[in-house]
């Protein structure tokens, strides 16, 4: 274990490192970083994103355009292999207006870096795109306003697996009232186009509960196992 990966295994709760490379071979023993080049040859992706991200910031849907200082719409690699998903943003998400800032954020470097990856080879977004009030919820008329926001990212993103963070991340894309014990362990499906699907925890439980980072350690390994 190095230097410099010393203070990541740290805040994950590591104390062994294997590191897990970002190339991938398939069964045939092609790269599968190698995609079609309609996948990757998409030119309109970034900026149907940002007009997408426009009109989040005038969504007026539910009652938390009320109380937001702005709207948090998402940030990374609109390219992305794999993308991220959150509940909703907190008071520090609020006033930056960027996704997992703060305490938060620094555990999901840590989670990322983890498995080899960082900010940079990710897209990362939330249910909601506005802070509810103190913290409290979603609240169900929310998540339905807020959701196809989401359901358009992943379309345009177009990942190549899905990392959806706590309970209520999970719940909206599986269309499910299943806990999260129950929904973690397990390869699903996002309904839409079928993409592989991995249930974690959300940074912000980890914070609280930090004997369950090597649970999610072992739900990003799954994650990365299915890209094999």
């Amino acid at each position: 274990m190095t230097g410099r990966r010393a203070p990541y295994l740290r805040e994950m709760g590591l104390v062994q490192w294997r590191y897990i490379s970002p190339i991938r071979v398939n069964q045939a023993g092609n790269s599968v970083t190698k995609v079609t080049a309609e996948r990757r040859g998409r030119q309109d992706a970034p900026s149907a994103l940002s007009t997408l991200a426009d009109d989040v910031a005038e969504c007026e849907r539910c009652d938390l355009c009320r109380t937001r200082n702005q709207t948090v719409f998402g940030a990374g690699s609109a390219r992305a292999r794999w993308l991220f998903v959150g509940e909703a943003p907190g008071a520090e998400e609020d006033k930056q207006g960027l996704p997992f800032v703060g305490r938060a954020g620094i555990l999901l470097s840590a989670m990322l870096f983890s498995i080899g990856l960082s900010r940079e080879d990710i897209y990362i977004a939330n249910v909601l795109k506005c802070r509810p009030p103190n913290n409290r919820d979603p609240l169900g008329r929310e998540v339905r306003e807020c959701s196809p926001f989401l359901h358009q990212q992943i379309s345009w993103v177009q990942p190549e697996i899905i990392v959806a963070m706590g309970r209520f991340a999970a719940q909206a894309l599986l269309e499910t009232d299943q806990s999260l014990a129950e929904l973690r362990g397990h390869c699903h499906k996002y309904q839409i186009n079928e993409l592989p699907l991995v249930v974690t925890y959300h940074p912000a439980y980890l914070l609280r509960s930090p004997s369950a980072k090597r649970k999610s350690w072992e739900d990003l390994t799954l994650a990365h196992s299915i890209l094999d």
